[in-house]
This record gives structure tokens, C-alpha cells and sequence, in this order.
């Protein structure tokens, strides 16, 4: 995963455009919207909406607009009825590729995702054909620049961490899907800069890709990102970070 986590990182670090933020705002509205639907609009017990607010804080989202969402959301305003669907296939080079989508058509998403994956080299699968080479995890992302690595590891793991790594200038720590908010709070409740914090689909092994094929898989990987009904994509693949920089820097 540390290919997948690098391209990830890398993204983060350019700066947004106008539209860029606006499709940011817009998948961060639908999450949040979803979140409060099913689970109810207090973050206090409903950890997925808890996640989808910091990421709007994050991101510097208006109040406003986060309060219409989470209203949206509990029926309180009217709004969009959407649909949380995963779509599933292959990426060039053998590549396992999840798409989780929140749209409020599937007959217009559906096509948009089986022509993007067609365009760059790739191939839509069935339902099924490769979530099972992914785990549900709760990932959490901590600085590592301002943090002691022994300390962090100590903290986590009395906390019910499974495993931690360093990921470029973050300590990534790996979970229990139901653990992760046990983790997260004794981390912060001993002052370590606690990122992010998300459950996430960890793939189980890794497919090395190189060359073209590297450069073919971020290629799909980026556009499907920019789809704006695509949430979240997640990948198996592992590409040497000088590979990642040197496409990043093309």
C-alpha cells in the first residue's frame, strides 16, 4: 500500500484550483449528507459523520453549508436523495481498483465510470469480483515531524492498534474498523497530531507495477478521483516512490 499512500499524499500537497475546491466541497457535502442520513446528525455518536466533519474543517468549508448538509442529511431540510454504490475492476498491470460512489443517478454514474476505466486502460468487473482482496480497516494518519515515534507506537498500540509505519512524513497506524475512535482519542488525548482518521478498504497484498504500467494506473486512478459522484478510490497497487515522483513531477 505504500505506492497507493505516496500518489495520496503527493495530491494533497498541490494546490487546489477553484474548481478543484469546489468538487472537494461537493463529495464532502454528499458524505456528510449520507452520514447524517443514516446514522443521525450528532458526530458525538455517529463516527462517520464525525469524520466527514473534520474533513470539511480541513478544508476550510463554510459552516454554513455544513449545517445544510447534516439538516439535508436528517430530513430536517429538503434535499437530494442519494445512493452509495462500489463499483469494481482492474487497473492496468493487474491492478485491483474499489470505486465507492455517492450519486444521486446511477444511470448517468454507471456508463461515467465503465468509460473511464475503458479510456485509461482498465476493466470494470461484477460486484464482487475483487472486494475480497481488501480488509475494512480505520487508518489514521498522525505528523510525524511533530511527534516521537516510540511514544506513538506505545500510545497506539495500548489503545488497540494493530500495526504502525512511516509513510513520507506521517506515521500511518492500522486498526479495527470498530477500535479506530479508541485509538484516535488516546492519541490526542496524549497531544499527538492526529491528521486524519478514516475507515478505509486495506488491500491484503500488493501488485508491483513499474514503467507504463505505472504511470497507466495513476492515470485511471486520478480521473476516477476527479469523477464527481467518486468518493473514494482504493487500489492494490505498489510503485517505487521515485517512480511516483517522477510521474508527479511530469
Amino acid at each position: 500500500m505504500s505506492g497507493h499512500s505516496r500518489w495520496s499524499q503527493i495530491k494533497r500537497k498541490k494546490g487546489k484550483t477553484d474548481v478543484q475546491r469546489g468538487k472537494l466541497f461537493s463529495k464532502i457535502l454528499r458524505e456528510v449528507t449520507v452520514a447524517a442520513r443514516n446514522g443521525g446528525g450528532d458526530p458525538k455518536v455517529n463516527m462517520r459523520l464525525k469524520a466527514a466533519m473534520e474533513a470539511a474543517k480541513a478544508a476550510n468549508m463554510p459552516q454554513e453549508n455544513l449545517k445544510r448538509a447534516v439538516a439535508k442529511g436528517t430530513g430536517e431540510l429538503p434535499g437530494e436523495t442519494y445512493e452509495e454504490i462500489t463499483y469494481e475492476g482492474y487497473a492496468p498491470g493487474g491492478v485491483a481498483l474499489l470505486v465507492q460512489v455517492v450519486t444521486d443517478n446511477r444511470n448517468r454514474t454507471a456508463p461515467e465510470i465503465r468509460h473511464l476505466f475503458e479510456k485509461y486502460g482498465g476493466n470494470m468487473g461484477a460486484s464482487g469480483s475483487v472486494v475480497w482482496m481488501f480488509e475494512r480497516k480505520g487508518v489514521i494518519q498522525v505528523d510525524a515531524e511533530r511527534a516521537d515515534e516510540d511514544e506513538v507506537l506505545a500510545i497506539a498500540l495500548d489503545a488497540g492498534a494493530t500495526d504502525m509505519r512511516r509513510v513520507e512524513k506521517t506515521f500511518e497506524i492500522t486498526t479495527a474498523p470498530v477500535g479506530m475512535e479508541a485509538v484516535r482519542g488516546a492519541l490526542e488525548g496524549r497531544g499527538v497530531p492526529v491528521l486524519e482518521a478514516a475507515v478505509s478498504h486495506v488491500p491484503q497484498s500488493t501488485v508491483r507495477v513499474e514503467g507504463k504500467d505505472a504511470q497507466a494506473v495513476l492515470r485511471l486512478v486520478e480521473a476516477l478521483e476527479e469523477q464527481e459522484d467518486v468518493q473514494t478510490v482504493h487500489a492494490n497497487y505498489d510503485i517505487p516512490d521515485e517512480v511516483i515522483e517522477a510521474i508527479s513531477a511530469a
